[in-house]
């Protein structure tokens, strides 16, 4: 990349955290994955940008889930229903183990099944496994109203030696996108699923997601 290019990247970053006062950080599921996680993941995962700004990296888990709000990035300041953060894979999971989601007071429980996460032309960009913490230890703990849904990218991948050409998809396991809130008992538009599915070669993903 030359100097222009990273000039031209470093305003559009700029251009992320510059907004009018009364703006408020709602993407939808599609722009999360397709834009933001994806634009992370093309990334250095540990070198700081304006785009942390937006989204700032934790290890979430090392928090209880009412200290986040303070940890959101700018966009979300002062948001009381809503925060975002990039969350790294954890070394355990790297080495083939299950992720630990608990806290020093609960811990995080997986709701149902991982879902589909869909583009505006109805093609599957993403896994979501939505969570809601519980106080005390498991399996005996309190459900709060504090609930996370955990989005991770699927891009397509065209192996050398296949002789198809055809694109196999791939779950992105290195970096995950969280969005945390309260339960409020309304209905989201966030939370919408498409008419149309996907079904090639995703059952797989979704059980691999489902750890």
């Amino acid at each position: 990349m030359d100097m222009q290019q990273q000039e031209d990247q470093k305003q559009k970053e700029i251009k992320l955290v510059e907004f009018q006062p009364g703006f408020r950080f709602y993407p939808t599921e599609e722009e999360l994955v397709s834009f933001y996680l994806r634009k992370k993941l093309e990334e250095n995962i540990r070198e700081p940008n304006l785009l942390d700004r937006v989204i700032p990296v934790i290890h979430i888990y090392e928090f209880e889930p009412w200290l986040l709000p303070k940890l959101s990035g700018e966009l979300c300041s002062g948001d009381s229903e809503q925060w975002f953060f990039f969350v790294p894979r954890q070394e355990r999971e790297a080495r083939g183990g299950r992720p630990n989601r608990t806290t020093a007071s609960g811990y995080w429980k997986a709701t149902g099944s991982p879902n589909y996460v869909y583009s505006s032309n109805n093609r599957v960009i993403g896994v979501k496994k939505s969570m809601v913490f519980y106080r005390g230890k498991a399996p005996t703990g309190k459900k709060t109203t504090w609930k996370m849904n955990e989005y991770r990218a699927i891009e397509e991948q065209i192996l050398p030696s296949s002789s198809s050409a055809q694109p196999i998809p791939k779950l992105r396991h290195e970096l995950s996108l969280c969005r945390v809130y309260i339960i409020s008992g309304s209905c989201r538009a966030f939370d919408r699923r498409p008419l149309w599915t996907e079904t090639r070669r995703l059952g797989e993903i979704a059980q691999d997601f489902s750890s």
